[in-house]
């Protein structure tokens, strides 16, 4: 999936090739640099204290392979290390995508974040409720028991705008081709087209977490 050519069309089909098997490349004792994952040539910013490493995943909510490999994400973060900061960025490839991002952010700010990230895969995977528009956000989140007017306030607020530059300038930062993909240390980036699956992509984050702590 290209950042410029990007539609949804495309993004199903581009994105598909993310969760295809390529075993030489996952037998392969060592990630190598410039097959399975990049170096940034100039590094991206990160938010990690000192002696912490930053590892990113870049998602779309109504991305179908961001959808099935959200679960084995979320086991992983889970399990990361100490010294691993996990952060998630929303993408926009283009402004339709905005909605999406500052609903993440929004209820990122509110209690019971991680049951209503999860509910928004479902609502646009298994409902079939696009939650792409503003209106079609508030309705869906009045539904969910959520003080909506809340919600709305923290939604339109200069924080969530904020917050959605910020993930905009990071992914430009990571030049992030397609989703879902990851980020590492602000100094690497893998995906699953380049790293041959999502699970193999883990496999590679876990390898540039380990050099990146030994820097």
């Amino acid at each position: 999936m290209q950042r410029r050519q990007f539609s949804l069309a495309a993004a199903t089909a581009a994105t598909s090739m993310a969760f295809g098997a390529n075993s030489a490349l996952a037998q392969q004792a060592a990630p190598q640099e410039g097959k399975e994952y990049l170096r940034l040539s100039k590094p991206a910013p990160t938010d990690a204290p000192a002696g912490k490493v930053e590892v990113v995943e870049f998602f779309w909510y109504s991305c179908p392979h961001c959808n099935a490999f959200e679960p084995t994400f979320a086991a992983w973060k889970q399990k990361a290390p100490a010294n691993v900061v996990v952060r998630r960025v929303p993408v926009a490839f283009n402004a339709s995508f905005v909605p999406q991002q500052k609903l993440y952010y929004a209820l990122q700010a509110m209690d019971n974040f991680d049951a209503m990230h999860v509910k928004v895969f479902h609502a646009i995977h298994v409902e079939r409720n696009k939650l792409a528009k503003d209106e079609d956000i508030f309705n869906w989140v009045a539904k969910q028991g959520v003080d909506v007017n809340k919600f709305k306030e923290v939604y339109n607020s200069f924080n969530v705008s904020s917050q959605v530059r910020k993930a905009t300038q990071q992914q430009q930062a990571y030049d992030v081709e397609g989703v879902p993909s990851m980020g590492v240390a602000g100094r690497f980036y893998t995906d699953g087209p380049r790293a041959g699956s999502m699970p193999n992509v883990l496999r590679v984050v876990d390898h540039l977490v380990a050099q990146s702590a030994k820097a």
